[in-house]
């Protein structure tokens, strides 16, 4: 029913102005626009993300959105801390750590927090 219409990300944040600095200027997503006062709509690649306040925001103790980078991982890790992302640290059975890059088999992971602190992530593998 749902396979063949794109899904849009929902991530909710106590001060849209500083989620606005965040996804826009840190993470480099652009503003597609905020139709009400309480939402921000970002593209992502081809996949649209909504941060909209909530007093919510910042309770999900799971990762809410992963952006999968292909073997440029380790470059969009380091511009990510160029931009002041601080990476996440977590002993994850099957997984090393390599620097802030988690690495197990095929895959490579790395975790980083938002302003309100939503767990997110890039991968590959």
């Amino acid at each position: 029913m749902l396979a063949d219409i794109d899904a849009i990300a929902m991530i909710a944040v106590k001060d849209l102005a500083a989620a606005a600095k965040f996804y826009g200027e840190v993470l480099g997503l652009e503003k597609l626009g905020s139709p009400e006062q309480e939402v921000l709509i970002f593209r992502s690649g081809a996949s649209k993300i909504n941060v909209y306040r909530s007093a919510f925001a910042g309770t999900n103790k799971a990762t809410c959105v992963m952006w999968n980078t292909g073997g440029e991982l380790e470059a969009v890790a380091a511009r990510l801390k160029a931009q002041g992302v601080q990476f996440e640290h977590y002993d994850t059975p099957g997984l090393t750590r390599e620097g802030d890059i988690h690495v197990g088999g095929q895959m490579k992971v790395a975790w980083f927090k938002d302003v309100d602190g939503n767990i997110l992530s890039i991968v590959s593998g």
